[in-house]
């Protein structure tokens, strides 16, 4: 086995430079990073996860169309239950809650799309927030808020997740190497 000193180390991706201890390898003003190309999996994952967030958004944009018909069920609810309710108050509420759960899903799926896209490049920690972000959603679709587009959007993060983890794709997700 060669040594590390005299090992031919350029054209290494930052991460394989990790992978084998090293730090990334500085660049020039003017030079790019050498691309790897993903395996076909990560490929298919890094479109699911944008596609989830594209629905994830969509589903909140349906909401916000529907938010008559929601206003007008929640005054016919509290009226049943004998509450008195103010017609106006329950509106802007409601109007409020639509508007944060639609700039929560925009954030949720930009953060989406930079840690898929961070992933795709082959970044460890990347796949690691995915999956947090996965396990977020699922846990706010079933313990909070719940429609069929964020159903399918936690379905496709789900589904997204799963190549990632797939023994035939770890290579590509390089552990950090010892320290020098």
């Amino acid at each position: 086995m060669a040594d590390k000193d005299t090992e031919d180390l350029s054209g290494l991706t930052d991460d394989e430079r990790r992978k084998r201890g090293l730090s990334p390898d500085p660049l020039l003003p003017g030079e790019s990073a050498p691309k790897v190309a993903p395996p076909r999996l990560v490929q298919v994952s890094f479109w699911l996860w944008l596609v989830g967030g594209v629905v994830l958004i969509g589903g909140q944009v349906l909401a916000l169309d529907l938010k008559q018909q929601l206003i007008d069920q929640l005054i016919t609810q509290n009226r049943e239950a004998g509450r008195q309710v103010d017609p106006a108050a329950v509106a802007g509420g409601t109007t409020t809650l639509l508007w944060l759960l639609l700039v929560g899903a925009v954030v949720f799926a930009l953060l989406i799309a930079l840690f898929a896209y961070k992933a795709r490049e082959g970044t460890r920690s990347a796949r690691t927030v995915l999956t947090g972000l996965a396990i977020a959603c699922v846990l706010f679709q079933f313990a909070l808020f719940s429609s069929l587009p964020s159903l399918i959007a936690v379905l496709l993060f789900v589904v997204a997740l799963v190549p990632m983890y797939l023994p035939s794709v770890s290579g590509y997700f390089p552990k950090a190497g010892p320290k020098p």
